[in-house]
């Protein structure tokens, strides 16, 4: 029975240990454009049922409950927690951040369409809006070359201001994507996520329209993370780490026992 509750503990240990490994990336993250924190949900392992409820204990009598032993844990997904991020004013025309629903379009390089909440935006040497990274914002856009003033309407209308004109130049609109079911979204790296058959289908729209959120211009959503509830969950996953590595020793030091007294 030792052997049992050892295998048991070290399936503790294992899902603690996903789980320390989750809370370290949403902290090293807490710095990161629109992330969106990583949560960790776990799942008992199968039990072993000696005895199931109802069986008879007598001829007139039944029990009112089973014997069942757990084997276990494990960890049965880690999904992300798409709650608003608070808004860091930055100046810059070309950053913009999402006020509610909805994620940018990027055209990635093997011709995936990524969906983003950073909206830290930059010109190509064609005068097309861009990631930091070079992947072009869908639907594609140029800002004509020598403009003297852009302008992000919250309902993602772009506009520039061209030299020698009064007139504000509308030179495209912005759209949002968003999902039936957003945790279902595949993350990728590079601040980027795919759709998969869970999410759904991506349902494109301007803001402000069908539920979609608003663009603030000048601005860039920072992380969710909460940096102390995070700590705590630290703390919370090393006692429980802790305890399971006790019961490995100690289901050791009864089997020894057993061993020099038998």
């Amino acid at each position: 029975m030792s052997t049992n509750a050892m295998h048991v503990a070290k399936t503790g240990l294992d899902a603690q240990q996903t789980r320390m490994q989750v809370i370290a990336n949403n902290l090293a993250n807490v710095n990161t454009t629109g992330f969106k924190r990583d949560r960790a949900s776990f799942e008992t392992l199968l039990y072993q049922t000696v005895r199931p409820a109802g069986a008879p204990t007598s001829e007139a009598t039944q029990a009112t409950s089973s014997f069942s032993i757990g084997t276990g844990v494990r960890v049965l997904s880690t999904e992300k927690t798409f709650t608003q991020g608070a808004l860091m004013n930055t100046g810059n025309a070309l950053d913009m951040a999402v006020d509610g629903q909805g994620f940018f379009q990027v055209l990635m390089p093997d011709g995936r369409i990524g969906y983003s909440r950073d909206g830290s935006f930059a010109v190509n040497a064609e005068g097309t809006l861009t990631t930091d990274s070079g992947y072009v914002l869908q639907p594609e856009m140029a800002i004509p070359q020598g403009a003297l003033q852009i302008v992000v309407s919250g309902d993602g209308i772009v506009s520039v201001q061209m030299p020698g004109e009064v007139e504000m130049q509308e030179v495209g609109q912005i759209t949002l994507a968003s999902f039936v079911n957003p945790r279902g979204l595949d993350p990728i790296g590079e601040n980027f996520l795919v759709e998969t058959q869970a999410s759904g289908p991506a349902v494109v729209a301007p803001p402000q329209t069908d539920g979609m959120g608003r663009l603030v211009q000048g601005s860039l959503e920072q992380s969710n993370v909460n940096v102390v509830q995070e700590l705590v969950d630290m703390i919370e996953t090393q006692r429980a780490y802790e305890v399971n590595s006790k019961s490995i020793s100690a289901s050791d030091e009864m089997m020894r026992f057993l061993s020099n007294k038998i």
